[in-house]
C-alpha cells in the first residue's frame, strides 16, 4: 500500500480545530486507499515579537485530529524578518521525521514555506512530492521573496494540484508545465450538508420565521470583504426591517466588526456566533435565505460548496474558483470591493424565488471523490518518478 506523508500547516490543531478542513477531509478519505501520516510544521515566534496580521497560538504537540496520526513540529521564526529562511528552517525540522517515517511520496498543502520545505525534503530523500495550492498561497503572494521561493517550490515539485482551474492557470503562468499540474475541486460531506427544513432549523436556533437571514462563515479577516458586507447591511436595514446577518468564525477583525455594527446602529441585526462545528454551520445554512462571501481572493471555498449542498443561493465575489461553482441559477456573482453591487445583489437574492431543491442537487461531490482523484495523481506521479541525485545535506540552509 502506498505510504503518503501529508505535510501541511493548513491542518487542524488544538488551537484551531476547524483549520485546514479540505486537507483534513481529503486525508481521512485517503486512509482508505493508502497509509497516511500527517506532519504539521508550525512557526513559533518570540514573546517580544508576535505577528499582528493573523491570530497566533501555540499548538499542543500531543493533540491529534480524529483518524489521522499527526505530528506537530515547531520551527523558529520572526515576523517578516525570517521570511527568506522560513522554508529552510521548516525543512530542517521536518527532514528527520520524514526519514524515520520513510514515506513513498510527500503530499503537501500550502506552497510557502511548507510546500517549499516538503519539495526540498523529498529531493533529499529521493522520493516524489506533490504540492497542492489552495488559493491565497498562489493568488496573493505578498512579496518578491515569497514569490521567488514559491516559484522554486513549484519547480522542485514532481507534480502540482490546484483546487480550481483558475489556480491551475496561475501555476502555469508561474512556470509549471501544463502537463504537470491538475485541478481537483474540493468536496463536501453530504451527511452533514444537505437540503433541509428552514422552519425547523430556525426553531432550533431561535430565529424568527419571517426573518430575511444572511449567513457568512469563515475567518474574520480583511480579505473576506466583511467591512463591505456590514456597510451593505447598514444601507439595507431601514428598507428591510426583517434583515438579519449571522457571522460564524473567528479572526483578527472580530472586535472591529462588532464595533462597526454598533456604531452603524445595526448591532441588534448582526449576530457574531463564533467558531462552531460543521454540524452547526450546516444548521445555520439550512436556516438562512442566502449565503454571502464577498472575498477579495479565494481558491475553491468549501463554504460555498456547503451552502449550495444545503440548497441556499450564494452571493459571492467573482474571484478565484468561485465562478466555477456558482452559475446564475445558483447565486449572484459580484466584483470584489464593490459595496453598491453587493447591496444590490443582497436585495435581488432576497426577492428572487430560487429553486432551492435544484441548487442542492447542483454540486454532488464528496470527499471520497476528491481523495480518489488525489490518490490517482500521487500513484501516477510515483510510477513516473525518476529520482535525481539527492541534494547534499549541506545545502539545507542557503549560503
Amino acid at each position: 500500500m502506498l505510504r503518503i506523508a501529508i505535510v501541511s500547516s493548513y491542518f487542524p490543531s488544538s488551537a484551531q480545530p476547524y483549520q485546514g478542513h479540505s486537507a483534513y477531509q481529503t486525508a481521512r478519505e485517503l486512509r482508505k486507499l493508502a497509509q497516511v501520516e500527517a506532519f504539521v510544521p508550525l512557526a513559533t515566534y518570540p514573546r517580544w515579537f508576535r505577528p499582528k496580521n493573523f491570530p497566533y497560538f501555540r499548538a499542543d504537540p500531543n493533540y491529534s485530529p480524529p483518524e489521522i496520526q499527526t505530528r506537530y513540529l515547531e520551527y523558529p521564526a520572526i515576523p517578516g524578518i525570517s521570511r527568506i529562511l522560513n522554508g529552510y528552517m521548516c525543512e530542517r525540522k521536518l527532514l528527520p521525521h520524514l526519514r524515520r517515517s520513510r514515506p513513498d511520496l510527500i503530499l503537501s498543502y500550502w506552497l510557502y514555506p511548507v510546500g517549499f520545505a516538503a519539495a526540498r525534503a523529498a529531493k533529499i530523500l529521493g522520493i516524489p512530492s506533490v504540492l497542492c495550492a489552495i488559493g491565497t498561497d498562489l493568488r496573493r503572494i505578498p512579496d518578491p521573496i515569497t514569490l521567488q521561493w514559491t516559484r522554486k517550490a513549484l519547480r522542485d515539485a514532481s507534480f502540482v494540484i490546484t483546487v480550481s482551474e483558475e489556480l491551475r492557470q496561475c501555476a502555469i503562468r508561474l512556470g509549471v508545465p501544463a502537463s504537470r499540474v491538475k485541478s481537483i475541486l474540493n468536496g463536501c460531506d453530504s451527511s452533514v450538508f444537505h437540503f433541509g427544513d428552514r422552519r425547523a432549523a430556525r426553531a432550533e436556533l431561535g430565529i424568527e420565521q419571517d426573518a430575511e437571514l444572511l449567513l457568512y462563515a469563515g475567518r474574520l479577516d480583511p480579505n473576506k470583504g466583511l467591512r463591505e458586507l456590514l456597510t451593505a447591511m447598514t444601507l439595507l436595514h431601514l428598507e428591510r426591517p426583517r434583515l438579519r446577518l449571522v457571522i460564524l468564525g473567528e479572526g483578527i477583525l472580530g472586535e472591529e466588526l462588532a464595533q462597526r455594527a454598533r456604531k452603524a446602529g445595526i448591532g441588534d441585526r448582526v449576530l457574531f456566533a463564533g467558531a462552531v462545528s460543521s454540524a452547526e454551520v450546516a444548521r445555520w445554512m439550512t436556516a438562512a435565505n442566502a449565503f454571502c462571501l464577498p472575498s477579495y481572493s479565494e481558491g475553491c471555498p468549501n463554504v460555498v460548496i456547503e451552502a449550495l449542498a444545503c440548497g441556499r443561493p450564494v452571493i459571492a465575489s467573482a474571484v478565484g474558483g468561485i465562478p466555477e461553482l456558482v452559475g446564475s441559477d445558483y447565486g449572484i456573482l459580484i466584483p470584489p470591493h464593490d459595496v453598491a453591487a453587493l447591496t444590490a445583489a443582497i436585495r435581488q437574492a432576497l426577492e428572487r424565488d430560487w429553486n432551492e431543491a435544484a441548487i442542492a442537487q447542483h454540486f454532488q461531490r464528496g470527499w471520497d471523490q476528491v481523495a480518489k482523484e488525489t490518490y490517482e495523481v500521487c500513484a501516477g506521479t510515483l510510477t513516473k518518478f525518476a529520482p535525481s541525485p539527492a541534494l547534499n545535506q549541506a545545502e539545507s540552509l542557503p549560503s
